[in-house]
């Protein structure tokens, strides 16, 4: 069992009814669907609060959200720990500025790849937030409980990201 650890890919099958169980334990435990998007504007409140607690009062969002850190906050720094073991256990581990379909597309210009990515960043988050919620949000647990509008927001997702590479890799690479 230890060895599935280890493998450099894991099954499909298995990843999905990994992922449906935690959903349904999710949903059993504490009523909540798993998504990401809202754990960034937790963390946002939590920062706000810190620094300029006054400012928080006055966003209406955080009325409803209320910043705090709980398991919807964590799920983000679980997602790069658990990145982060994966890639060590499977011995796949390597620290890359640019990787190398980029750097072969756009050259190997550490700062252009780091742009892009934070711009691509940026643009997701609002993405994220105006969809009423992120990829895992819709595509996983919305999905999960048989909601159109979840549905077809995950295929326009995934619709916008092939648009997206198409048109970087093939129009501008």
């Amino acid at each position: 069992m230890l060895e599935l650890f280890t493998q450099a890919t894991w099954s499909p099958y298995l990843a999905g009814a990994g992922i449906g169980i935690l959903s349904t334990f999710a949903f059993l435990l504490s009523d909540r669907p798993i998504g990401c998007s809202t754990a960034f504007v937790k963390a946002r409140g939590l920062i706000t609060r810190a620094v300029r607690p006054d400012r928080l009062q006055t966003i209406e969002y955080y009325k409803e959200i209320v910043p705090k850190i709980d398991w919807p906050l964590m799920i983000i720094p679980g997602i790069m720990i658990g990145a982060f073991l994966s890639a060590m256990l499977s011995g796949q581990l390597h620290i890359l500025l640019v990787p190398t379909l980029w750097g072969s597309t756009f050259g190997f210009n550490p700062v252009l790849r780091i742009a892009a990515a934070l711009l691509g960043g940026i643009f997701l988050g609002f993405g994220a937030r105006w969809a009423g919620g992120c990829t895992s949000g819709h595509g996983i647990s919305g999905s999960i409980q048989l909601s159109v509008a979840s549905i077809i927001t995950a295929a326009c997702f995934f619709a916008g990201g092939i648009v997206v590479a198409i048109t970087l890799f093939r129009i501008f690479g």
